[in-house]
């Protein structure tokens, strides 16, 4: 009786084990992410010029500081 019993909490602890490990694992590496994409943006000026040229649109700079702000707050209200 007694190890049938400490044989269902081994298997309970390592249930819970591999479900805080899978939680803890999500949340680190969104925060790691978080932090690389913050770090290390996707689209930069450059990024930003190429496109409005491919578009047809001739960029300002004034235009391009203003997108690029724009996509920073739009980032960070996330």
């Amino acid at each position: 009786m007694y190890i049938m019993m400490a044989m269902w909490l081994a298997v309970l602890l390592i249930i819970l084990g591999i479900i805080g490990g899978a939680v803890l694992g999500f949340f680190g590496a969104r925060r790691y992410m978080k932090n690389y994409f913050r770090d290390n943006p996707p689209v930069n000026e450059d990024m930003l010029r190429s496109m409005m040229m491919q578009m047809g649109q001739k960029p300002s700079e004034k235009k391009l500081h203003q997108m690029l702000a724009a996509m920073r707050q739009q980032e960070d209200t996330k």
